[in-house]
This record gives structure tokens, C-alpha cells and sequence, in this order.
């Protein structure tokens, strides 16, 4: 097998690795949009033969776990990009609508779906929660230094209060319902006796 410069991924595996995440992206949207799980229709929509999707998930529990993981992942890994994008309100909102909103509907196509997975193949990764927990953390801890929040705000309650974005309908106006959660979660969460338009 002929490989590149040092260091380069072959174009075999990097075909491979896009295929896996394109897997991936559309096994989560079937799980927000519908909370079903077709191969067929995951293949189609990921453009890759059924076989492709059997080839790297032999089962539909081993994609359901994979899809869950990759979800977290993705929640935790955005948080640095958006604080060095954004002002730390600005980050706390996009990572709210844009991203946690996201994970929601697609846990909540997931729930079924996980509960069988988690029966045959064993419990969920034990730090997904918390590595949830430790991005909110992150969130919190950027905007109490920029005054946005009160500081000790503890990251586990702020998760709880944005635990109603579970009931998001992904096919009416979820962005605008989670702008509204955040804006009242938001105020809960700022210095006490502080209004907005102060």
C-alpha cells in the first residue's frame, strides 16, 4: 500500500473517516426528526450503500451509542470555539440554541433507542453527563468574569433548568422556544435585584 508524506492520513482512510461522520450526522438527524432508526434511509441520506453503514455498525445499538457519544463530544468541544469567537453571553446563547437544542431533540429520539441499547450492551459512557456538566461549567465561569452572571452559579442546576429543551418539537419553531428558555433561565442567573434593561 503506496502512503503519502509523513504523517497523512491515506486517502482510503480519509475516505473511510468521512463516511463514518457522514453516518453519524444523518443517523442524528433521523433521531431528532422522527426518533426512528432505518439503515436503509441513513444510508441514502449519508449517500453510501447500506452495506457502508452495516460495515461500521454491525448493529443498531453500536450506531445509537456512536451517535450518543458523538453528540457529547460535539457539545463539549464547541465551548473553547465559541468563547474565542464570542462574548461569553453570546457563547452561552449560540451553544443554547445552535448546539445544546440539537443534542436534545436528537437524546430525545435517542431515549427509546438507548434504553435498548444500554440493556444488551451495558450502561451509557459514565462521563458523558459530566463532561456536560464541566462545558456548562466552562460557560458559567467565563461570563461570571465578565459580570454577565452572579458567580457560584453551580452548573449542574443551570443544566436541570435547560432540561425542559428535551420537549422541543423539532418541526415547530424550537429555536425561537429556545430563545425564550434561555432569555428566563438568563435572568434567574444574573446578580440579584439586576434587571436587564439597567
Amino acid at each position: 500500500m503506496e502512503t503519502g508524506a509523513a504523517g497523512s492520513v491515506s486517502p482510503r482512510r480519509a475516505d473511510t473517516r468521512r463516511n463514518h461522520e457522514r453516518i453519524l450526522g444523518a443517523a442524528a438527524e433521523a433521531l431528532a426528526c422522527s426518533g426512528e432508526l432505518s439503515f436503509n434511509a441513513i444510508a441514502k441520506k449519508a449517500e453510501v450503500g447500506v452495506g457502508t453503514v452495516y460495515r461500521h455498525f454491525p448493529t443498531p445499538e453500536a450506531l445509537i451509542l456512536a451517535v450518543y457519544q458523538r453528540e457529547v463530544r460535539h457539545l463539549v468541544e464547541v465551548v473553547p470555539k465559541l468563547l474565542k469567537k464570542y462574548p461569553p453571553e453570546k457563547a452561552f446563547r449560540v451553544w443554547t440554541v445552535d448546539h445544546l437544542a440539537h443534542y436534545m431533540m436528537t437524546k430525545r429520539g435517542l431515549a427509546d433507542a438507548l434504553r435498548v441499547a444500554t440493556a444488551s450492551r451495558g450502561q451509557l459512557p459514565a462521563n458523558a453527563y459530566e463532561s456536560m456538566v464541566a462545558a456548562v461549567e466552562t460557560l458559567l465561569r467565563a461570563n461570571a468574569e465578565a459580570g454577565t452572571v452572579r458567580a457560584g452559579l453551580e452548573a449542574e442546576t443551570v443544566l436541570r433548568g435547560l432540561g425542559g429543551l428535551l420537549y422541543l418539537d423539532p418541526h415547530g419553531d424550537w429555536k425561537g422556544q429556545t430563545a425564550r428558555l434561555t432569555d428566563l433561565l438568563w435572568r434567574g442567573m444574573g446578580e440579584p435585584g439586576r434587571r436587564d434593561d439597567d
